[in-house]
């Protein structure tokens, strides 16, 4: 087994607890979305537009109530996850809802072993290219699963938030903006809920926006607009403030905190 295979699976076994976590969490909202609210935001819903009758593959799809919130609005969706617990889950949503989305698992840079249809859409959000070693493979098995004409888009937070370490209490510049070697952390509780007595274990990696726009690019596709956010739509991270329209700032606003970015597959 590759030392980033090893990475991977400790990586499953930590996402395969959350899952039973994060769907009793406020965060994830289950009763609300079973009731129909979207797990979408506002941008991302702009982004894409109109997606009936269109199809959509999701990447790194958790539970999948983004692929699911897709499925609502007409899309033909398949989400993709490395976590069987969160597959299951939302296999069962998917059932429960009467949606006709698909849900696949499998490791996202081996996506194009488990699918073999292309799509109109590619969607990625929100704690995603931080699991990869290598975004070279990442964008080249995006640009295979693109029909001509077809989108890429992704929401994620940015690189710079990386950079610190947050399990101090007060975050603390640490990791490198490009750094190469992998990222170890393991501490008590979730994102979703901090209070969860899991212990969380993972391994990550840092990407410069460069590296971003470089896989994508070098793999054929066509950059349409790089946008950055000096606020969040989660509250994930220490000593964020909540705005009136509900998003999550830092207090100096000193530098972004996530990033939109769409392309195309001409």
């Amino acid at each position: 087994m590759s030392t980033n295979s090893q990475y991977f699976e400790v990586n499953k076994a930590t996402w395969n607890t959350k899952v039973k976590v994060h769907a009793k969490s406020e965060m994830y909202a289950m009763e609300a979305f079973k009731n129909g609210k979207t797990s979408l935001m506002q941008y991302e819903l702009d982004a894409l537009g109109d997606v009936n009758g269109k199809t959509l593959l999701h990447l790194q799809c958790h539970f999948g109530q983004d692929t699911l919130s897709w499925s609502r609005l007409g899309a033909r969706c398949t989400g993709v996850d490395l976590s069987d617990e969160g597959i299951a889950l939302a296999t069962q949503l998917n059932t429960e809802l009467q949606l006709d989305a698909n849900f696949v698992c499998c490791n996202v840079l081996d996506a194009s072993a488990h699918i073999k249809e292309t799509f109109d859409i590619v969607y990625t959000s929100y704690g995603v290219i931080g699991w990869l070693p290598d975004l070279k493979p990442w964008g080249q098995m995006i640009a295979e699963k693109l029909n001509k004409g077809g989108v890429f888009y992704m929401v994620e937070f940015h690189p710079i938030v990386w950079m610190f370490d947050y399990l101090e209490g007060k975050p603390i510049m640490k990791y490198g903006y490009m750094q190469d070697e992998v990222i170890y952390e393991e501490y008590e509780g979730t994102y979703a809920n901090q209070d969860s007595k899991m212990v969380t274990k993972e391994y990550g990696w840092n990407h410069g926006l460069s590296e971003v726009i470089n896989a994508l690019t070098e793999a054929g596709l066509h950059i349409e607009y790089l946008k950055e956010h000096d606020e969040a739509p989660y509250n994930v991270l220490p000593n964020l403030i909540e705005t009136p329209s509900g998003m999550y700032v830092t207090k100096d606003k000193l530098y972004p905190l996530i990033f939109e970015l769409k392309a195309i597959k001409y």
